[in-house]
């Protein structure tokens, strides 16, 4: 995992630091909506944390194998463009997120992400890129 410090501020772009914003959820407790599991997602990609983004999966779409080997980006910020519950099981959130790897350009990755509750949990479902 990444050097991101508890008293750092958050990777995801709340002004908390990470132990107050992000690191509670990535210790275990649920996520209260799918904003704050999505920026939770974000912050365990700039954390490199596997088994974060695995557990945040709904179960129907979570890939096997998450691998941070190789060439990986350096995530430069999170932005939600928007963020509606649908109704007490499903959620979805826009955001664009930035990042370059290597000495490459910066990437402006756009996604609209869908959640759903499972076991009582907010869990990221898929999402479309732009």
């Amino acid at each position: 995992m990444s050097s991101v410090s508890d008293a750092s501020a958050c990777p995801c772009g709340r002004p908390q630091s990470y132990a107050a914003c992000c690191g509670p959820l990535h210790a275990g407790a649920p996520a209260p909506d799918a904003e704050a599991l999505m920026r939770s997602r974000y912050c365990a990609y700039v954390r490199r944390d596997a088994d974060y983004l695995r557990t945040s999966w709904h179960s129907h779409t979570r890939p096997s194998v998450i691998d941070f080997d190789g060439p990986q980006p350096v995530w430069l910020g999170l932005e939600v463009k928007s963020a509606r519950t649908l109704d007490a099981e499903h959620a979805e959130v826009a955001f664009v997120a930035r990042y370059r790897i290597g000495g490459g350009s910066v990437v402006r990755m756009r996604e609209h992400s869908r959640f759903a509750r499972e076991d009582g949990h907010w869990r990221y479902v898929d999402g479309d890129v732009d």
